[in-house]
């Protein structure tokens, strides 16, 4: 009896492939709004992740020493938040005198502002008075010729209620810590249980599992790296903070250096918060805007260089990602989840990246997030 041939499988036609593309980018549209929906669910699940990634070699030590996983996850967390603490204690009487300080920090900005807005022959000026008096024509002609009074100042101001604001803000993000710090708690005490059930879920053949434990490997040594990177380029940018304060004479510095390796977490962002903190506290003290313009120029050079110049090159070697794509997922993790966005940006990439570089069928998009062919091919 004559053998039947197979024929080969065709190739789907193009109108096939359109509406599987169409699915897809439908798909991914939809896992995009579900997550912008559920960040506040999203959020602290992540950044328990990732924490539980950052301490899991310190509970491993304390592991090796015979000390129970769930013992020794306590003590580690236990011990940043001591360390946490510790800093706020020793800190304490700077940040006091500095919310001290505020009332008057205040009173000379009104002082300026009002300076400034009184100086009528000044560029400037003529264009604040030309737009007023544009408003006012503007107002006028839509209400039929009738003179337009000024309306009553609002009882409150609008710089109260971003404060306000940003109250609740804070003691959402509070919150938001502490869920992240329980989950954090319970993943490193589980230790590999998640991991061996995410092993045997990938399929039922060896190679798929294989996969998947690289992956899991991989992922774990990424956002390590990307941590301990993050640590010293903070500490970096913290002690030149101080010492630029110091020099110039600004008060309370060890608090400003504190204050700008903690905001330096969240990049690009966290350089302009210190360039202008830095840069009102020294107007604040010294009342000169020339000497609080060199103060602020020195920091921002000290932040470019070291948070964009050495964390580039760090994180470069580290991920082996190009600085475009480094920037369009801040951009798109900023706009998903604001701070928190920003501040795990950088991770999420770089296991995005991690699985592709592991699946064939994905092996295309390497190329987007990789610096430079060497990286894309994986042999690097």
């Amino acid at each position: 009896m004559a053998e039947t041939k197979t024929k080969p499988e065709a190739p789907p036609p193009r109108r096939q492939r359109s509406v599987a593309t169409a699915l897809i980018a439908l798909a991914l549209l939809a896992v995009i709004a579900a997550a912008k929906i559920a960040a506040p669910f999203l959020i602290p699940v992540v950044v328990g992740m990732l924490a539980s990634y950052s301490l899991k070699p310190l509970v491993a030590f304390l592991e090796r020493l015979h000390i129970h996983r769930a013992i020794g996850s306590a003590v580690v967390l236990a011990l940043v938040g001591g360390l946490i603490a510790g800093g706020v204690f020793l800190l304490r009487d700077d940040a006091t005198a500095a919310l001290a300080e505020l009332p008057n920090a205040a009173r000379k900005i009104r002082i300026a502002a009002h300076d400034s807005v009184r100086q009528k022959e000044t560029p400037m000026g003529h264009v604040r008075a030309a737009a007023a008096e544009l408003n006012r024509a503007a107002a006028e002609a839509a209400s039929g010729g009738a003179a337009i009074l000024a309306p009553a100042p609002p009882a409150s101001t609008e710089l109260q209620q971003w404060f306000n604001e940003q109250s609740s803000k804070a003691l959402g993000v509070v919150a938001e810590i502490a869920v992240a710090g329980l989950l954090a708690y319970f993943l490193l005490a589980a230790g590999d249980t998640f991991r061996r059930k995410l092993v045997r879920a990938a399929g039922p053949t060896l190679a798929a599992r294989r996969i998947t434990v690289e992956i899991l490997d991989e992922i774990d040594a990424q956002v390590q790296r990307y941590l301990v990177t993050l640590l010293i380029i903070n500490t970096l940018i913290g002690l030149a903070t101080w010492a630029i304060l110091l020099a110039s004479g600004v008060a309370h510095s060890a608090l400003w250096g504190v204050v700008a390796a903690v905001v330096h977490i969240v990049p690009y962002v966290g350089s302009a918060i210190t360039i202008v903190a830095t840069g009102f506290a020294a107007f604040v003290q010294f009342e000169d805007i020339g000497r609080a313009l060199m103060v602020a120029l020195a920091v921002g050079v000290a932040a470019t260089v070291i948070g964009m110049g050495i964390n580039a090159w760090m994180l470069g070697r580290a991920f082996r990602m190009n600085s475009v794509a480094v920037l369009v997922a801040l951009l798109f993790f900023g706009w998903l989840w604001g701070g928190w966005g920003l501040l795990v940006g950088v991770p999420l990439l770089a296991i995005v990246k991690t699985t592709i570089d592991r699946i064939p069928s994905l092996e295309r998009f390497t190329t987007l997030i990789a610096a430079d062919e060497r990286a894309a091919s994986g042999n690097g």
